[in-house]
């Protein structure tokens, strides 16, 4: 063979597989592809090193040591590639009627975004919005159109959207605070939420008390799981308003009078630029802008 002749990057993502797979015919199942196309592929990357990769043995197909050598160098670095090339293909989603949001608010997602999520696909005439929840910092290759976050960093070019400056209340179930104020402390205990270590220390200190002054109730892994407890059961719960909001207009919790505080922390939008529907995560934005705006306004009305 030549030796300008060009590695098939094709050729070798059907050896990995079949290297994977011990076999031909599942490699060539797995591709989608005939079994004599992965052979040809085979054929064309053992003439272009003059050694056997593959021995053949009944059905089974088996490396030899020059091919477990190949195969061990080239995988994950095949995998990388592919994966980025999917989650950085600018016009493999081109659906101008979707829109994907990454949030690591999971809570304030559950108890304020979904639920309105009705209203914002109406107007834009039927938009469907796909919510991913992660913690983890996003990167250039993940795949979304606008991040939801408190505590993310976000590296690439993108919009800021500023939504919400975050005010923390105790509440609970109304038959279980009303008219006792501050006072429902000193004997109903507090439910903890490990998730967020942060507000309950903030809250306390904002209210000039000590972990001595509250009795400690249950402890669970998120809010969204607290709730149930605090508006079903004789415990109260300090948590984001706006995560609350929609509770507290139903009826089924109750705010302490004076019990609200700001965190310090901020609800911000990003819509990226590398997205598939840009337009479309901005005016997302300024929908959940307006949002946050209102439920804002509720709240203060509420004081």
């Amino acid at each position: 063979m030549a030796e300008e002749t060009e590695l098939s990057l094709n050729a070798v993502r059907a050896f990995v597989q079949v290297a994977r797979d011990n076999s031909v015919t599942r490699a060539s199942q797995t591709l989608g592809i005939t079994q004599s196309s992965v052979s040809r592929h085979l054929a064309v990357l053992e003439e272009y090193f003059g050694a056997k990769l593959i021995e053949r043995r009944g059905r089974q197909s088996r490396l030899t040591d020059f091919g477990r050598l190949f195969a061990d160098a080239v995988a994950e670095p095949l995998d990388t590639i592919l994966f980025t090339a999917r989650r950085m293909r600018r016009n493999g989603r081109k659906d101008p009627n979707r829109l994907v949001v990454r949030t690591s608010l999971s809570t304030f997602a559950y108890t304020a975004l979904i639920p309105n999520l009705r209203e914002f696909s109406n107007e834009m005439g039927g938009v469907t919005v796909d919510v991913i929840s992660s913690l983890s910092e996003p990167t250039s290759a993940d795949s979304f159109d606008v991040l939801l976050s408190r505590d993310l960093n976000l590296t690439e070019p993108a919009d800021r959207w500023d939504l919400y400056d975050e005010q923390l209340v105790c509440v609970g179930a109304p038959d279980c605070v009303s008219g006792r104020g501050l006072k429902a402390l000193q004997t109903i205990p507090v439910i903890s939420v490990t998730s967020r270590p942060d507000i309950l220390p903030t809250w306390l200190r904002s209210m000039d008390l000590k972990t001595s002054d509250i009795i400690s109730g249950a402890r669970y892994d998120h809010h969204y799981l607290a709730l149930p407890a605090v508006t079903t059961g004789q415990s109260l719960l300090v948590t984001p308003h706006i995560v609350v909001a929609d509770l507290i207009a139903r009826g089924l919790l109750e705010v302490l009078p004076g019990s609200r505080a700001p965190s310090g922390m901020q609800y911000r939008a990003y819509a990226i630029d590398r997205g598939a529907n840009p337009e479309v995560a901005r005016a997302f934005c300024r929908w959940l802008t307006r949002l946050c705006r209102k439920m804002t306004e509720d709240e203060l009305a509420a004081k």
